[in-house]
């Protein structure tokens, strides 16, 4: 099966240690778990416009959650840090958000 682009990328990560990375023109992404740094790379150059200079992969492990009486675990996911080249411009949805 052939990975679109939009599928690639599925959501922006937004937490107080993503936003202070946007300084250095990183950004975070939750990503689909079977995408490579060549295919996330290429997708946010597509989706926004950009350059990327490099890409870093994460996986995000389950965790063990409690309600009341049950237990279960979170989903696992995959987490990619894209950094942008110097002369790149920025992403335009994360800059309303400093």
């Amino acid at each position: 099966m052939k990975k679109m682009v939009q599928d690639i990328i599925i959501a922006p990560v937004i937490t107080e240690a993503s936003m202070d990375m946007m300084n250095q023109k990183k950004y975070v992404f939750k990503v689909m778990t079977s995408a490579t740094k060549p295919e996330i790379a290429n997708a946010v150059e597509v989706m926004f416009g950009v350059k990327v200079a490099s890409v870093n992969t994460m996986m995000m492990k389950r965790k063990e959650k409690r309600v009341r009486y049950n237990y279960g675990y979170t989903a696992e996911w995959k987490k990619a840090i894209v950094t942008l080249t110097e002369d790149s411009k920025t992403i335009a949805f994360f800059d309303g958000m400093n």
